[in-house]
């Protein structure tokens, strides 16, 4: 397996496509074994294709993808002033508050970050905020985007791992609550020092706060109907995810009225690049799974940890930091994929909920979209801003350590995190 971890690092040092990096490592995994039938590779690429669970990852990227052209995001964003607009910050707290209530429509933090570069960035640059902390908010705050209810992280960790979806839906949007405050509790203390100005001048009336709400509510329904038609039994995660579809497209066509032919048609053809980058990475994925359970690579690094200290939190804190490490050079999704069979027995086998270590698991995935040197939402950001990395990374250390003070919470109070899926599922 030394030799497959080598070929995997290469590969992604010289630029290969992170799929193909980890399909050809899997061959080459197969290739040190000759005793097994050479079939194997392809029957567990073919397997995963026929995991029924899976299938909602498509038809969320679709549902996502169809409110994005739906119109809702400018009733979001309006929403998201009203609420934030007046608090010490300005735009940079309607950012936080907007990724907040895009969770339930794009569950995608690099998408979010980019779409709220283009709307906000220049305009909080204009209102003198500085290019690195504008653009180290704008990618810090999408993380809250994949916490909240759809988010693809819970339903691959839950899928691989034998997790209840719903429980970890719950979970997330206790979690989202916890990343908001602390985000911008961190970007009110530097604005007030620094003097950054409110995005409204006075506060919204009533009647103000109605418009905005009924602007927007098709949004805020989203999650809490995915929540309640998984707790009712309604529906499966696939069946929600066929349901979620059908919603967005209704909201988009008999209420907000812009989901015309041509959005229609884009955001199919952006659905269908989305749903294929994640799911051949998934299907390649497969091999590479097969070689790490037969090596017993889980038991060995259990061993590992368990040899340092059999304390759960201080376990849990030791995967975070090697999450953490990786994300800088890791992708979430693949990091989700790769160490989820490797970590969550661990996990188990020392009384952990798996829920509990689902939410901390996928915040610390998640926040390698926005750490150098690979972080695509940074990049995204960057980008479209046309800021320095360096500038981008000084700015940011504040916000990174909000988050890893959130995290922390997490770990050491898991009855904040369950309480919401104890509450709505049962405990089990």
């Amino acid at each position: 397996m030394l030799l497959v971890a080598i070929a995997f690092t290469i590969f992604l040092i010289i630029g290969m496509p992170v799929a193909f990096a980890i399909g050809i490592s899997g061959i080459i995994f197969f290739l040190q074994h000759p005793e097994l039938p050479f079939t194997i590779p392809a029957q567990q690429t073919v397997s995963q294709t026929q995991n029924f669970a899976l299938l909602a990852i498509p038809l969320f990227i679709m549902a996502g993808n169809v409110m994005n052209k739906s119109g809702i995001t400018t009733q979001l964003l309006n929403l998201a002033t009203v609420i934030a607009g007046r608090l010490k910050g300005g735009l940079a707290q309607v950012s936080i508050a907007l990724s907040v209530l895009m969770g339930g429509v794009s569950g995608s933090a690099i998408a979010d970050a980019a779409m709220q570069s283009r709307m906000l960035g220049s305009e909080m640059i204009k209102r003198g905020m500085s290019r690195g902390f504008t653009a180290g908010v704008l990618s810090f705050s999408s993380i809250l985007t994949p916490i909240i209810p759809p988010g693809l992280g819970f339903i691959i960790y839950g899928t691989i791992g034998q997790v209840s979806i719903g429980r970890l839906f719950a979970a997330g949007l206790v979690t989202a609550i916890l990343l908001w405050v602390g985000l911008a509790a961190t970007v009110a203390v530097i604005s007030r020092r620094r003097g950054y100005p409110a995005a409204r001048e006075k506060r919204a009336t009533v009647a103000e706060v109605g418009t905005a709400l009924r602007g927007g509510i098709w949004a805020l329904l989203f999650p809490i109907i995915l929540l309640a038609g998984l707790r009712m039994g309604v529906f499966t995660p696939s069946e929600i995810g066929a349901f979620a579809v059908i919603y967005a497209a209704f909201i988009g066509v008999a209420v907000y009225r812009q989901l015309k032919a041509k959005p229609f048609m884009e955001a199919l053809e952006g659905s269908l690049a989305d749903i294929g980058a994640v799911m051949f990475l998934i299907v390649l994925s497969a091999m590479f799974s097969y070689g790490i359970v037969l090596e017993r690579i889980p038991d060995l690094i259990a061993g590992s940890i368990l040899g340092l200290t059999d304390n759960l939190n201080f376990v849990m804190i030791l995967i975070v930091l090697f999450i953490l490490i990786g994300g800088f050079f890791i992708d979430a999704t693949v990091m989700i994929i790769m160490l989820t069979p490797i970590f969550l027995p661990l996990v188990r086998q020392l009384g952990g909920d798996p829920v509990h270590f689902g939410v901390v698991f996928v915040v610390a995935a998640t926040i390698g979209n926005f750490t150098p040197p690979v972080g695509a939402a940074m990049y995204a950001v960057c980008s479209i801003l046309k800021v320095p990395v360096s500038e981008y990374t000084k700015e940011s250390i504040p916000l990174f350590l909000a988050v890893s003070v959130v995290a922390l919470v997490l770990i050491f109070f898991p009855a904040v995190v369950l309480w919401l899926p104890n509450l709505l599922f049962n405990r089990w």
